[in-house]
C-alpha cells in the first residue's frame, strides 16, 4: 500500500524546508522529497576540495525573515550570522577606492572623497529607502490578492493593501509607485553626482538580475536588497557560520524535531492528479506516495511543465507558464586561495577591511551597462561586473589553516 501524508513537499530547498517546518509544527504529517543527496537547493555548503567548504550558490544572508528565524528556533539548531562590515569595497582604475561601512559617519567620510554634496545627500537617501522598505517588507510574508479570481478573501486583501498604502505620506507613495518601474540608473542620477558612488550603490540593483542599471525595474531590486533583517538590522547582510548550507541544516532539524520526514536522493518524476486535484507523487524509481496536499519547492516551469502532465492544466495557464521569464545572466566561481588577495588600491596581504567587504569590480554604471549589453546579446561580457566575497575573513572553519575561500 502506498504511504500517505498530510503534505508532500517536492524539493528540500530553503523555501521547501520552511514550509515543512511550519506545517510540521502545526501537527501535520509532512514528507520532504529532495532529488539531490544534500538539502538546501541554492542554500547549500559543499566540499569540492578536501578541507574547503564553499557556499556553492547563494553566499550571503539578510532576506531570511527574523520572524522565521524566531518562530522556527533556528539559532537553537546552530544558525549564526557574522554581520558584514564594511558592506562594500570598490576599487577604481585610477587607484582610488571607496568603502561603505555600517557606521554612517565613516561612510560619509568615504563618500566625501568623491563628492561633498553626495555625502550630504546620503543620509536622506537611506532614510527614504528605510521608509519605503517599512511599507513593502511586511508584504513579503503575505499572500498577494488575486484580483482576477474575484473571491471575497482576495478583494478583502486588496482593500487592506489599499488602506495600508493610504497611510503613507503622498511623496513616499509617489516614490514607491515610481521605483517599481524605474531603472536604478535614473533613481541614483536623481540623487547623486559622483559616478563612483552611484556605481557602488547600483550593484544592489542588478546583482542576480537579468538586466543592467538602465533596465526598468532595477530601482526596486535596490530597494529589495536593503529590506532584509536577518542580522537584526535592516539592510545589513551577513555570512552564515558553516556556509549557506547551515541554514538548510537548521531548517531541516527544526522540521524533524516536530515530526517531519525528510528523504534525500528521492527524485519526484511526476505529480499524481485525478479530477483536477493532486493526490500524491511518483518517484523516479516507480514508488508512489499519497498526500492530501502536494507543495512544490521547484520553480514554476519545472513544476507545471515537467512534473504535471499537460492534460491536467488549462491551455491558457500552461501558455502563461511557458512564456514566464526566468532567464539568468550570472556566472559564479568558487576559488580556493593559498593567501588573501592583494588589492592595488589597498595593498597588503594581512587581513584588512577590503577582505571583509563585498568587493566590486564596476567603476561606472556605463561599464555595468556594457557588461549587460554583452550578456543580452548572448555572449560573455568582455569586461564583466564582478562581486567578490571572502567568507573565511569571518569564518576560518571553511578552509584549512592559513587558506581562504573566495566566490
Amino acid at each position: 500500500m502506498a504511504q500517505r501524508y498530510d503534505v508532500i513537499v517536492i524539493g528540500g530547498g530553503h523555501n521547501g524546508l520552511v514550509t515543512a517546518a511550519y506545517l510540521a509544527r502545526a501537527g501535520l504529517t509532512v514528507l520532504v522529497l529532495e532529488r539531490r543527496p544534500v538539502l538546501g537547493g541554492a542554500s547549500v555548503t559543499e566540499e569540492p576540495w578536501p578541507g574547503y567548504r564553499v557556499s556553492t550558490l547563494a553566499y550571503l544572508c539578510s532576506l531570511l525573515q527574523p520572524k522565521i528565524i524566531r518562530e522556527l528556533e533556528l539559532e537553537r539548531f546552530g544558525f549564526h550570522l557574522y554581520p558584514k562590515d564594511p558592506a562594500f569595497f570598490t576599487a577604481f582604475p585610477d587607484g582610488r577606492h571607496i568603502f561603505f561601512w555600517q557606521n554612517e559617519t565613516e561612510t560619509l567620510r568615504e563618500i566625501s572623497k568623491f563628492s561633498s554634496r553626495d555625502a550630504a545627500t546620503y543620509p536622506r537617501f537611506e532614510q527614504e529607502l528605510e521608509r519605503l522598505a517599512h511599507f513593502v517588507e511586511p508584504l513579503l510574508l503575505q499572500t498577494p490578492p488575486n484580483v482576477t479570481m474575484r473571491r471575497l478573501s482576495d478583494l478583502v486583501g486588496l482593500a487592506r493593501l489599499g488602506l495600508t498604502a493610504l497611510k503613507m505620506k503622498d511623496p513616499d507613495l509617489v516614490r514607491l509607485i515610481k521605483i517599481m518601474t524605474q531603472s536604478v540608473r535614473d533613481f541614483l542620477n536623481e540623487r547623486f553626482e559622483s559616478e563612483e558612488v552611484k556605481a557602488t550603490l547600483a550593484t544592489d540593483g542588478v546583482i542576480g538580475t537579468n538586466g543592467g542599471p538602465s533596465t526598468p525595474g532595477t530601482a526596486y531590486v535596490l530597494l529589495h536588497h536593503i529590506m532584509g533583517g536577518a542580522t537584526g538590522r535592516r539592510g545589513l547582510w551577513g555570512f552564515v557560520r558553516g556556509g549557506m548550507g547551515a541554514i538548510a541544516e537548521a531548517l531541516a532539524q527544526s522540521a524533524q524535531t516536530h515530526g517531519a520526514t525528510i528523504r534525500t536522493s528521492a527524485e519526484v518524476e511526476r505529480v499524481l492528479v485525478q479530477h483536477g486535484q493532486a493526490y500524491g507523487v511518483a518517484l523516479a524509481g516507480g514508488e508512489e506516495i499519497r498526500g492530501q496536499v502536494v507543495v512544490s519547492n521547484a520553480d514554476p516551469k519545472r513544476t507545471f511543465l515537467k512534473l504535471v502532465e499537460p492534460e491536467h492544466l488549462e491551455a491558457d495557464f500552461r501558455r502563461s507558464i511557458e512564456t514566464f521569464r526566468s532567464d539568468g545572466c550570472v556566472f559564479k566561481i568558487n576559488l580556493a586561495l593559498d593567501a588573501l588577495p592583494n588589492f592595488k588600491a589597498f595593498p597588503g596581504l594581512s587581513l584588512a577591511p577590503p577582505h571583509k567587504a563585498t568587493v566590486h569590480v564596476c567603476p561606472s554604471m556605463d561599464y555595468m551597462d556594457r557588461a549587460w549589453d554583452d550578456a543580452n546579446a548572448g555572449r560573455p561580457s568582455e569586461f564583466p561586473m564582478i562581486e567578490c566575497t571572502i567568507p573565511t575573513a569571518y569564518d576560518d572553519s571553511l578552509a584549512p589553516p592559513g587558506q581562504h575561500i573566495m566566490s
